[in-house]
């Protein structure tokens, strides 16, 4: 585990690295919720971290480049604009922070910390270790500024921390493919078939994917359930609230198999992973990925132009059930044993403002919750900020709102699905006898 402590102090930034490891982080987030912590990593990890008037304690995960970057910046503004206020910064690298947060949020409490929306957050909610800071988003108009991001920051009708960033999924499609048979994006479920359809007959795979990493199969399952059932029941069902023998569960599912019974998927998929698809959109042999945004640097490492990509949001399945999306998004919070909570509240509404957030989505590649932040200059994030600033709610992706054992079961059972759809019914049993033994 690597972990950093840097002091930012008016003179500038002292930093010392306290223990170095290989750092294993990821964009996907597929580990184990809580993982155990060996002796060492405890005492790493509790090092003194007292806090006193004019001094707030930070722990986070940003230890690759450009997230280190987009902290060092944020921290030096947010003690220009308050130089009464140091602030200490204890950097970890992603995996190792993952298996230290439950820790250092019982023994000895930061005053702010890194985490994640959603049903991330939850545990951490209901075990009292997140501070309510409702009156945060009331003195800072963050309700109308953050609006999209709100339904995954409440529970109990309680804010319990600020977003920052995040980054849109949809659907990338090859435009000059798209202009050559005469098809425009599809804006609900029977013009997105009869595009599939379409292509086919020319001889061009509808849609990419690779599922030998379960996770993209995620994607496709969230963004299905929200069109067909809503945002609501999404929650519900990642939550655990749901069987999923319920009938609205296999709707989903028949919606699904509607596209993977036609054969509009590629048929290797379950042996390539996410990248190995994209060459099939370069060669012009398949014309369709739903992914996240990180996509698109590897399409043009493989040649493509933006000309030549195109970006369009999943289409409406069930007509007057808002348009919720899909978009990770990375967030902060007040430990609930903080130590200087006065100075943290101060750090989150510094975080949550348009400018702070125009200035981090800037150095991140990412995009700004904030819905009042500058418009980015890159055509594919300018989409998703249209798109996520104007959505109903935002879900955090699959292996991130669920429990992390039924999260992994769900995305096997979704792979299965995707190779043996006639299983349907013996994946949704053992999907729900995981569901009620995790959730009991």
């Amino acid at each position: 585990m690597i972990k950093q402590s840097w002091e930012f102090r008016s003179g500038g930034i002292r930093g010392f690295k306290l223990r170095n490891g290989l750092h294993n982080g990821h964009r996907e987030e597929n580990m184990t919720f809580f993982k155990s912590l060996s002796a060492f990593a405890l005492g790493a990890t509790l090092l003194s971290s007292t806090a006193f008037a004019g001094e707030i304690i930070l722990n986070s995960d940003h230890s690759d480049p450009a997230p280190k970057k987009a902290m060092e910046e944020l921290i030096a503004d947010f003690q220009k604009a308050n130089p009464d206020i140091t602030v200490k910064w204890n950097n970890f690298d992603h995996e190792g922070y993952k298996s230290a947060i439950r820790n250092f949020l019982t023994a000895d409490a930061p005053d702010v910390a890194a985490w994640y929306a959603g049903n991330r957050m939850e545990p951490f909610v209901k075990a009292g270790l997140f501070e309510d800071v409702s009156d945060v988003w009331e003195a800072n108009g963050l309700n109308e500024q953050l609006k999209s991001a709100a339904p995954s920051m409440t529970i109990d009708g309680k804010k319990w921390g600020v977003p920052y960033t995040y980054y849109q999924w949809g659907i990338y499609y090859r435009k000059d493919i798209f202009a050559e048979q005469g098809i425009e994006p599809p804006k609900n479920w029977a013009e997105f078939l009869a595009a599939c359809e379409k292509l086919k007959t020319a001889g061009v795979t509808p849609i990419t994917i690779g599922t030998k990493a379960l996770w993209p199969t995620g994607g496709w399952f969230d963004y299905l359930n929200l069109r067909v059932n809503g945002y609501e029941f999404h929650m519900e069902l990642t939550s655990g609230k749901v069987p999923y023998t319920d009938p609205r569960v296999r709707a989903v599912f028949e919606k699904w198999g509607e596209l993977v019974n036609a054969g509009y998927f590629n048929e290797n998929h379950a042996a390539i992973d996410w990248q190995d698809a994209i060459p099939q959109m370069v060669q012009g042999k398949a014309a369709m990925y739903l992914m996240g945004n990180f996509a698109v640097a590897t399409m043009k490492d493989g040649g493509l132009t933006e000309d030549q990509i195109g970006f369009m949001q999943f289409p409406e399945i069930t007509a007057g059930i808002p348009m919720s999306e899909e978009a990770p998004t990375d967030t902060f919070h007040i430990p609930s044993g903080a130590k200087n909570k006065e100075d943290a509240k101060k750090f989150l509404a510094y975080l949550a403002s348009p400018e702070a957030q125009t200035k981090m989505n800037a150095t991140l590649g990412q995009l700004p919750v904030n819905n009042q932040a500058e418009k980015p200059a890159d055509p594919f994030l300018n989409a998703g900020f249209e798109m996520l600033s104007n959505a109903y709610a935002l879900a955090q992706f699959y292996d991130r709102d669920a429990n992390a054992e039924m999260a992994k079961a769900g995305m096997e059972g979704f792979q299965e699905f995707m190779v043996k759809p006639d299983r349907l019914d013996a994946i949704l049993e053992r999907l729900e006898k995981v569901r009620a033994r995790v959730h009991k």
